[in-house]
């Protein structure tokens, strides 16, 4: 990236002089950097946006400018403070929330905040049921946001626009990959109608649209120096869907006692207790605004999203390896395989999953 750094980071309205401005993080979706700015002025984060995934990068710094803003007041209102309580989006020079360069890049700059603590995995039920709390909070504030924002992931979580993309990689079968996975393909299919029928509940507003993260990684939660959660980051992918999407994925990601694209299936599978303590945290903090239906589909939402991420990995194999990235040719089945492990032992469990929900809502 032949790009000078420092000139893109004096085209946002920084306090104090730029002194250093350095790689921060492996940068897997957008290029992250530290802006420092000497003692006595904040740092920041610089981002290069990437245009290939969120589309238009205006209209997503709009929408975490709405929700940055909207928790900032919720903040004041119950004496907190909004500058480390809240993410701070800074402006560029123009006014304008990003900055686009010369070869159309868009970069985005907000407030680091400092004194903070981040964990790459919940691996014990004290970190989860913090994760959770994490989680919950932040949809608790945004959950009388009634804004609209506008949908830059268009398909985002949505199974019958997955179908869509998987029947038609299924007809062509480019690569000529299909009869290998012929179990595999069963494996999606035998699902298919109780997928649809959960989905048609969000399509029909049986379970409501709110404004969800669709990142609920724990390393995009900030902690204080005593462990209680401050504030959740990394917005890019703020939606309005069902927050259950939020439950799923956060599941999927932290119950998981394996690796995503593990090679020994012996390893995986859907650690219950971690499970419970993610959701005893999540619900303490969102159950004030959940709705019956809501509750009822908590635990089915982490198969949901589980099984979608199986259907990905599969289809993307089937289609020559053409969306995520691979170390291997047959590193996408590798994934699909692991992550259906990962399905099945949510099956196995998920009356156990349901009780704890209950329990927790009682």
């Amino acid at each position: 990236m032949n790009t000078n750094l420092t000139e893109i980071a004096n085209n946002f309205q920084l306090e104090g002089n730029v002194t250093e401005v350095a790689p921060l993080g492996e940068g897997f979706i957008n290029d992250t950097f530290i802006i420092k700015t000497g003692e006595g002025t904040p740092n920041y984060i610089l981002q290069r946006k990437n245009k290939k995934i969120f589309s238009p990068i205006p209209a997503m710094m709009d929408n975490i400018q709405k929700v940055c803003v909207h928790i900032k007041e919720k903040v004041v209102a119950a004496g907190g403070d909004p500058m480390r309580e809240a993410m701070t989006v800074t402006p560029a020079t123009d006014g304008k929330l990003y900055f686009l360069d010369e070869e159309d890049e868009y970069w985005a700059v907000c407030q680091f905040i400092d004194d903070t603590i981040a964990y790459d995995a919940a691996e014990t039920p004290e970190l989860a049921y913090a994760g959770g709390k994490g989680i919950g909070k932040f949809q608790s504030l945004v959950s009388d946001l009634t804004e609209p924002l506008t949908d830059i992931l268009p398909g985002f979580h949505n199974i019958r626009f997955r179908y869509k993309q998987w029947d038609e990689v299924l007809s062509k079968d480019p690569v000529g990959r299909k009869a290998k996975v012929a179990e595999q393909i069963t494996w999606i299919k035998s699902r298919r109608k109780e997928m649809l029928d959960f989905w048609k509940l969000v399509e029909n507003g049986t379970i409501p649209t709110r404004i969800s993260h669709n990142d609920t990684k724990i390393n995009n939660i900030l902690f204080d120096k005593k462990g209680d959660v401050l504030c959740v980051i990394d917005l890019d992918t703020v939606l309005s869907s069902t927050v259950l999407n939020d439950f799923g994925d956060a599941m999927r990601f932290y119950t998981n006692t394996g690796l995503e694209d593990d090679t020994n299936l012996d390893n995986v599978s859907m650690d219950i207790e971690i499970y419970k303590a993610f959701a005893k945290g999540y619900i303490e903090e969102a159950k004030s605004f959940l709705t019956e239906k809501e509750i009822e589909y908590l635990a089915f939402s982490a198969k949901y999203i589980t099984y979608e991420q199986v259907l990905r990995f599969l289809m993307d194999y089937i289609d020559g390896d053409n969306y995520y990235k691979t170390k291997s040719p047959e590193h996408n089945l590798v994934r699909a395989i692991a992550q259906y492990k990962l399905l099945t032992s949510m099956e196995e469990q998920f009356d156990k999953m349901n009780a704890a929900v209950k329990e927790f809502c009682a």
